[in-house]
C-alpha cells in the first residue's frame, strides 16, 4: 500500500470512522464519495461500534504462504447494531470453539510484514468476547 493511501485512510483505520448518506441513510465502511443507492455525495461521519455479532465464519487450514505461521485461522463476517457488516480475521481464539452469534470486538492490529521492504501492514481484526 502506498504511503499517500495510508495517510488518506487513517481516520477510518485508526478511529474506525464510517459514513452515513445524508439523503437515504445508507451506511458505508470504508467511507465512500458517492452513495451507490441514491447517488448523493454528502455524508456524515460516525464511529463504528466496537462490538458486533458474528454472522458467519470459515476456518482456513491451508493458507497462502504469507499467513502460514497463523494457520489454522478463521475469517468471519460481523454485523454491528446499525446493520453494517464487515469481514475480518478472527484472532486470539480456538477456532474450533467459535460460534455464530457470539459477540466479537473490533481491534486495529498488524496483519503482515513485508520483510524485503520493511513495510508493515495494519488492518482491523475480530477478537471474540468470552464470558
Amino acid at each position: 500500500m502506498f504511503p499517500s493511501r495510508i495517510w488518506r485512510e487513517m481516520p477510518q483505520r485508526y478511529r474506525l470512522e464510517a459514513s452515513i448518506c445524508k439523503k437515504c441513510g445508507k451506511r458505508f465502511y470504508p467511507p465512500r464519495l458517492i452513495c451507490d443507492q441514491c447517488g448523493f455525495r454528502k455524508f456524515e461521519s460516525y464511529n463504528l461500534p466496537e462490538e458486533g455479532k458474528l454472522q458467519t465464519f470459515t476456518v482456513i487450514r491451508i493458507p497462502a504462504s504469507q499467513f502460514s505461521d497463523q494457520s489454522p485461522y478463521a475469517i468471519g463476517i460481523v454485523k454491528f447494531d446499525d446493520s453494517l457488516q464487515l469481514m475480518a480475521q478472527i484472532v486470539d481464539c480456538d477456532v474450533d470453539k467459535l460460534k455464530i452469534g457470539q459477540k466479537v470486538r473490533l481491534e486495529f492490529r498488524r496483519i503482515q510484514t513485508d520483510k524485503s521492504h520493511g513495510v508493515l501492514s495494519y488492518a482491523y481484526k475480530l477478537v471474540p468476547k468470552w464470558y
